[in-house]
């Protein structure tokens, strides 16, 4: 494996391959002559075709997601993605804190409201897509409150079905913690 400043180069049956991704990424990733799981996205267009890689699959996930916006290229989900953590960018989305969104390089307050919107109607008809094939007991947990509803909602965000991210919050849920808690150790029990 070799690092550089935007992608890291990783060797898989003798072929090395360029995987763009985030600087907190290239941060985290071991050192150099080490085995590391990177998770991918092939991105093809006309004219490119490029392979980025996550750590994990919440930002992969994340990255999935925000390509999906309109307007918003692989450069700006990657920045999005250095400067935001999968938890706070669900977080963002689901209480429509476009400023946390603009931290990132290249996001500028139009783009940040465009991603908000366009995510939270994602979010929405898989709610109602979600209801209509899940038990209303397995749905209560939801609606039990409003931090629940918005944790479950930001995992809903990062890729996770409803009863996914119903079960992880109810799993983890206390009146104690507030909700960036909430959402963090639900992510952690859905990636054991």
């Amino acid at each position: 494996m070799y690092k550089h400043g935007d992608y890291i180069v990783v060797e898989a049956n003798g072929v090395g391959y360029r995987i763009n991704t985030a600087l907190s990424t290239i941060e985290m990733i071991s050192p150099v002559d080490t085995d590391v799981k990177v998770f991918t996205h092939l991105y093809v267009r006309e004219d490119i075709m490029s392979l980025y890689g996550f750590l994990t699959q919440e930002e992969l996930g994340m990255f999935e997601l925000l390509i999906s916006v309109s307007g918003v290229g692989p450069k700006a989900a990657i920045s999005v993605i250095s400067s935001v953590s999968p938890s706070k960018f669900g977080l963002a989305v689901i209480t429509d804190d476009a400023k946390t969104l603009t931290k990132a390089q290249g996001i500028g307050n139009k783009m940040a409201l465009r991603i908000i919107l366009e995510l939270k109607d994602k979010i929405k008809k898989e709610q109602i897509v979600a209801a209509g094939n899940i038990r209303e007991e397995r749905l209560e947990a939801a609606n039990q409150g409003s931090r629940v509803s918005e944790a479950v909602s930001a995992l809903m965000v990062l890729g996770y079905t409803a009863l996914e991210a119903s079960r992880a919050v109810s799993a983890v849920y206390s009146e104690e913690m507030d909700l960036e808690a909430i959402i963090k150790n639900a992510l952690k029990g859905l990636v054991r």
